[in-house]
């Protein structure tokens, strides 16, 4: 089971994102908390090929998705969302453990 689900909405946009740029088989999406934000932790989305030791990788459709050990304590359960309308645009970040998030939904108390 993953550490972290993507919905087919984000995976559509990450998919196309790194096949526009040539990079759909070597990269995948990396999702890390980091310290930092209002509320004591924030989310960092960011396209990675490399796979370290410490790392965990998930197949999600033509996805590859990568969490490292630490994050995946604060991550379990998540799910990546995308979502582009009128009203908001961009990659939400459905977390269960999250106790407390900021008003801006970028960073969480856990």
């Amino acid at each position: 089971m993953a550490v972290v689900d993507m919905t087919p909405a984000a995976q559509d946009r990450v998919k196309a994102l790194l096949d526009r740029d040539g990079k759909l088989h070597t990269h995948g999406l990396r999702v890390k908390v980091i310290g930092g934000g209002c509320s004591g932790l924030q989310y960092q989305l960011g396209f990675d090929d490399q796979i370290g030791d410490n790392d965990s990788e998930f197949q999600h459709g033509d996805v590859k998705l990568i969490v490292d050990d630490k994050s995946a304590v604060y991550l379990a359960g998540t799910v990546v969302d995308y979502a582009d309308t009128l009203q908001e645009s961009g990659f939400k970040i459905n977390n269960p453990n999250a106790k407390s998030t900021c008003g801006c939904s970028q960073s969480f108390g856990a």
